[in-house]
């Protein structure tokens, strides 16, 4: 039987989640992580995989691509875009996030870059037709 209630281990786990959100730009690893939680690191993954559906690498994976997409987004140069979201190599970064999103770290950045272009140059071609109709929105007329 186990000597601690739920509740506390789910605490630990938490505080360390908070953790990850809190440093995950610095080079932080599952020892680490799981040293703040006080769990070995084996006990600690199986729960933290538990509680939120991802092991402790991979959830801190999804918040560094998540962030470099942002930086990306926002025209940020790919090798500081990895640098910002902590990865440690820019070829780590770039196959991880090839492999999550289906393109390059610069494809992506330029793909987006363009759309943001496009929206500029003819912003009613971003508003979906049967609102534009409903809204008595012509090419002609501005919606704003």
């Amino acid at each position: 039987m186990n000597a601690y209630p739920k509740a506390y281990l789910y605490r630990r786990i938490v505080k360390a989640k908070l953790f990850i959100d809190a440093h995950f730009a610095e080079p932080i690893d599952v020892d680490a992580i799981s040293n703040k939680a006080a769990f070995s690191k084996f006990h600690f993954i199986r729960l933290f995989k538990q509680v939120y559906g991802a092991t402790p690498r991979a959830y801190l994976s999804k918040l560094r691509l998540d962030r470099a997409k942002l930086l990306l987004d926002e025209g940020t140069p790919v090798s500081d875009a990895c640098n910002a979201a902590g990865f440690q190599s820019l070829s780590t970064f770039s196959r991880s996030f090839k492999r999550r999103m289906g393109s390059s770290p610069s494809s992506y950045r330029e793909t987006r870059a363009q759309r943001t272009r496009s929206m500029v140059a003819q912003p009613m071609a971003f508003i979906p037709p049967c609102y534009a109709l409903w809204s008595g929105w012509t090419e002609l007329s501005n919606p704003g």
